[in-house]
């Protein structure tokens, strides 16, 4: 492990799950090429019992179990004494914490460490969450049965924003939720023709200013076509030709609709009229 490697520490109960997603592609070849350090550690390693019992049943009883604090305390113990230098920040993957986005992913990406911790079960006792756990993160607003998939999703998504990770590091600035905030331009390889369907001229012009123009109308299409919300997020990042063309897809739309502006005119420095 090199000194600039960021670090990823993940506990779980089933490290089984890791083996294929994080050996493979591009996060594969970020850890061969030391850019990056992951280690799945079984948090019934950290147990003390013959058994290796890492959860128990819940008091003031109630359906399912809780893991236990003592084997995670123990397991962060040792990810903290592997890495004395390196301040990780410890994360419960749990649904009642902050949903992923790329906002997250780059905000993670830009530090030293984490340590990811999978909750199983009805989650991890509450001692440790108040005295062990930094930040809490959840995959989105529906259940899983443990924190396992999230974490692969969550070092996937940091992973290829370390600098040198993915080769060409231009892809993920034009990628959805890059750094303009809006979903992807559609894309386009050989053959020319497919089953009758042929490509976007403008793609065929060899005029690179032109296409790459065509390539963000056809973001902001898309995106005010699927996700509104984010074109709204983005309105003073657009420019006033960008503004006037939104509104002008919207009018489309709704075209013969009451305007709910007094003066009878939409306005189009108000992004508020997307909804």
């Amino acid at each position: 492990m090199t000194r600039t490697s960021m670090i990823i520490e993940i506990l779980t109960l089933f490290p089984e799950m890791f083996p294929g997603v994080l050996e493979s592609s591009i996060i594969g070849r970020a850890q061969t090429s030391e850019l990056l350090h992951i280690r799945v550690r079984n948090i019934r390693d950290y147990t003390t019992d013959k058994h290796h019992v890492a959860d128990d049943a819940p008091y003031g009883g109630g359906p399912g179990m809780v893991m236990k604090p003592e084997p995670l305390a123990a397991a962060l113990d040792a990810v903290a004494l592997d890495h004395p230098q390196t301040a990780l920040t410890r994360v419960y993957l749990t649904p009642e914490g902050e949903v992923w986005n790329q906002t997250l992913a780059e905000e993670f990406a830009r530090l030293p460490g984490i340590v990811l911790v999978c909750g199983h079960y009805e989650g991890i006792d509450e001692r440790i969450r108040t005295t062990c756990i930094d930040r809490e993160v959840s995959a989105g607003d529906y259940v899983l049965t443990g924190g396992e998939l999230p974490a692969m999703m969550i070092a996937d998504s940091v992973a290829r924003l370390i600098p040198g990770v993915v080769g060409n590091e231009q892809s993920i600035v034009q990628e959805s939720f890059g750094h303009h905030g809006l979903l992807d331009h559609p894309h386009y390889t050989r053959p020319e023709k497919f089953r009758g369907m042929g490509l976007p001229e403008m793609l065929l012009s060899g005029h690179h200013k032109n296409i790459d123009a065509w390539r963000r109308e056809q973001s902001l299409r898309r995106t005010f076509e699927r996700r509104p919300d984010l074109v709204i997020a983005a309105w003073e990042t657009l420019s006033r030709k960008e503004q006037a063309l939104v509104q002008s897809w919207r009018d489309s739309e709704e075209e013969g609709s009451e305007d709910t502006c007094p003066t009878g005119q939409k306005k189009v420095s108000d992004p508020d009229t997307l909804t």
